[in-house]
């Protein structure tokens, strides 16, 4: 084995390495809360985006809309969201956070925010940019290497 490729192995493990930790310690914030994961990024995404059809959701979560339609319906069923019917396209509804899915997350999401910032305080703001653009040309490479 080369250099560049024991620099590479290293380099992933401790991405690997660091990803779980990361991982790890979010899941567990959302726990503490008493919301699955998928749950809980359903109705962040409600949050900070506003209402979406189920296609969209299921789009932007990477998650089967059979999947989606579960978490949606299990979440009306908590009364944290509702369908509206689509202003311009009456065969579509919308999902819309109710009032007590709102305040659920105006109380929970800047706890979580605070936690994911407190979990990267540990490197400067010009590192963050850095890791910022570095992942994302891995990503972009790796979907290119993929698509060949």
């Amino acid at each position: 084995m080369n250099e560049q490729s024991e620099l590479d192995l290293r380099l992933f493990r401790v991405w690997m390495k660091a990803t779980k930790a990361a991982t790890e310690t979010i899941q567990r914030d959302i726990q503490s809360y008493n919301i699955s994961m998928e749950n809980f990024i359903t109705l962040e995404l409600l949050y900070s985006k506003g209402p979406q059809t189920v296609q969209r959701i299921s789009e932007l979560l990477s998650i089967p809309s059979g999947s989606i339609t579960y978490v949606i319906n299990k979440l009306e069923k908590k009364e944290l969201v509702e369908r509206k019917q689509h202003s311009e396209d009456k065969r579509a509804y919308l999902i819309a956070l109710t009032d007590q899915g709102r305040t659920l997350f105006d109380e929970i999401f800047p706890k979580h925010v605070d936690l994911i910032s407190r979990s990267l305080s540990f490197v400067t703001t010009d590192e963050k940019e850095q890791l910022i653009n570095l992942l994302k040309k891995i990503g972009y490479g790796i979907q290119h290497m993929n698509e060949e």
